[in-house]
């Protein structure tokens, strides 16, 4: 397996697919950086020479944040929004969706399991 910025990325995909395996470059950045580097995208991973894979880890080292820094950077971030105690920070405290969607259907994601409540007790024999 190529290794890319201390990152093992997948032998058998193109190399514009095996970039997204790495934290922080998604489709877009993964087409730039091949541009910059002038690499064709349909080329497999295992097939790149090591100039090649130099030149693409050079390019990421230099112009993205990715992997631990980028990790670090978006929980300090929600870190930081719970210490000032803002709306956001409390939406994430809460673990509820912070970005305004509703809660009262669907939310599962953030919210969890169903907590089931129990409902009233009807007496039987009474209208």
């Amino acid at each position: 397996m190529p290794r890319i910025v201390g990152i093992d990325i997948p032998d058998n995909k193109p190399i514009r697919i095996a970039l997204r395996y790495i934290y922080g470059i998604g489709p877009h950045h993964a087409d730039r950086i091949l541009k910059e580097a002038n690499i064709d995208g349909q080329t497999r991973s295992h097939t790149l020479s090591e100039d090649q894979l130099a030149a693409i880890a050079s390019l990421i080292e230099t112009n993205y944040i990715v992997e631990g820094a980028l990790r670090r950077q978006v929980s300090q971030n929600i870190g930081r929004l719970r210490e000032i105690r803002c709306y956001r920070g409390d939406r994430h405290r809460r673990g509820l969706p912070v970005r305004g969607q509703r809660t009262k259907t669907n939310a599962r994601t953030r919210k969890g399991r169903k907590k089931t409540v129990a409902g009233k007790k009807s007496v039987k024999g009474m209208k």
